[in-house]
């Protein structure tokens, strides 16, 4: 289970980003006293009471952007409701309630995840009563808060933990959900070919369903016993060639179903080459840490345009991010390598929900570290104390240090390589985020059980194993 997401939304100048900055103790998102200034969703992975979530700022509903930038910013919005967890829903006190809350709290009226109203600039308990109008928006009980005077602030934390979903693991073993597989890629590489080929195959069951959106369809199907939902998308054109606004939601609806799928089939045309929309889309993938596989479809015409083993490189120097990510050569048309590429789809959405104890992951640590020692920072070498891996699909690991700018990006490639190696986790993307070490947090002086006793590599680099 990922890392669940706690999102902030709200008309413009309610003090959102004041919210995000003060949930998560640190100024991250821009405050002014201004509407507009959030446009891009800003998050940060904070944890309270033991559990990690992400705290997501975005941009004011109803906000008419002064750059023409309104329908991006919408964009925006509506990616972090569909993903989030728990929403907070922030009001102004002072203000009083607007029409434009009434807007949003419509908007928000139809979502399946608990939604807390925050009465934010309530500086004292006298001011309370003036919050009785937020009951209009039929959000329940208002929690009064105050980002300037610290009122009421771990009241809030604990009610987003109590509301955020069960963590993942339970005592018992678990049924084997649905694989969601999202096919994606531009205009006319076999996508549609593809998922009749599903319909067609040996011991293949198919069905057709209404998907999320109207004018998607998934499609459920079922390979030795095993079920799996097939999201087809529509082609991609390049942006400037999209004229018409059916060419536009193409292009969201793909992102929304990248955003919904457990693995990509990103395809490719084995007879043209890589462009810019390919380029596009798994930079989006990316950016979204989905596992992918990358797909040359009518492999049987590769003879005539370029040798399997150059395409492989091709690949490769295209895509250098996702150098981890795998290849297949398959021909949807008759069916070709189909059933091996969706068995290790299959593979690939297992990796992304393993879990590694931390005492496993630390070991591996170790010995990264004793290989190569981060490079020095300010003349002086960064301290590395342990890490722990907080949530799976994407596994994202925690890697507690005494300065998070001191260690470098190639250094921290060089991390999720070891990881990726020793893991088992060789072919998805790795979430990696790095934290300060808290000064209450003593586990790398005392030895404690779960992390374990301090282990000198010299150069005053401590690091803990089990």
């Amino acid at each position: 289970m990922a890392v669940p997401k706690v999102v902030i939304v709200g008309r413009p100048n309610v003090g959102k980003s004041s919210v995000f900055n003060w949930l998560a103790g640190i100024r991250l998102a821009i405050v002014e006293d201004r509407p507009g200034v959030t446009r891009d969703r800003v998050d940060y992975l904070t944890e309270h009471e033991g559990r990690y979530f992400e705290l997501v700022d975005t941009g004011g509903i109803g906000i008419q952007d002064e750059d023409n930038l309104t329908k991006h910013i919408e964009e925006q919005i509506q990616t972090a409701i569909d993903s989030a967890a728990v929403i907070l829903f922030v009001v102004d006190t002072r203000a009083g309630l607007m029409p434009l809350d009434e807007e949003v709290g419509r908007r928000l009226r139809d979502v399946e995840v608990p939604v807390l109203c925050i009465a934010n600039k309530t500086d004292d308990e006298k001011m309370d009563v003036q919050t009785s109008d937020f009951y209009r928006l039929g959000r329940g009980k208002i929690v009064p808060v105050s980002t300037k005077q610290n009122r009421n602030r771990t009241v809030l934390l604990n009610m987003i933990v109590e509301r955020l979903p069960p963590e993942s693991e339970g005592d018992g073993p678990q049924a084997e959900p649905e694989m969601k597989v999202a096919i994606v890629g531009r205009r006319n590489v076999g996508k549609s070919t593809f998922v009749n080929t599903l319909a067609q195959a040996e011991r293949m069951i198919v069905s057709e369903i209404p998907g999320t959106t109207r004018d998607s369809v998934d499609v459920r199907f079922e390979l030795d016993g095993k079920g799996f939902v097939a999201i087809d998308t529509p082609g991609i054109r390049r942006t400037k060639s999209q004229g018409a606004s059916i060419d536009f939601y193409g292009a969201h609806r793909a992102h929304r179903s990248i955003r919904r799928a457990d693995v990509v089939l990103l395809f490719l045309d084995a007879t043209q080459k890589i462009s810019k929309v390919d380029k596009q889309l798994c930079e989006y993938i990316g950016e979204e840490y989905k596992p992918v596989i990358f797909v040359v479809n009518k492999w049987d015409q590769l003879v005539k345009s370029m040798p399997t083993e150059k395409w492989v490189r091709y690949l490769n120097d295209s895509f250098r991010a996702q150098r981890y990510a795998p290849i297949a050569f398959i021909t949807g048309q008759t069916g070709k390598n189909v059933k091996a590429l969706l068995n290790h789809a299959q593979m690939l959405f297992k990796q992304s929900r393993q879990r590694v104890t931390t005492g496993q992951l630390n070991r591996m640590l170790k010995e990264a570290l004793q290989r190569t020692p981060p490079p020095l920072f300010q003349g002086r070498r960064p301290k590395i104390y342990y890490a722990t891996q907080v949530s799976s699909q994407p596994p994202t690991i925690v890697l507690f240090c005494n300065d998070p700018a001191s260690i470098s990006k190639p250094y921290q490639r060089y991390l999720l390589s070891a990881v990726r190696e020793h893991m088992h986790f060789e072919e998805v993307p790795i979430k990696l985020y790095l934290r300060r070490r808290q000064a209450s947090d003593t586990r790398d002086d005392t030895g404690a059980d779960e992390i374990g006793p301090i282990v000198d590599l010299g150069e005053d680099q401590p690091i803990h194993v089990e």
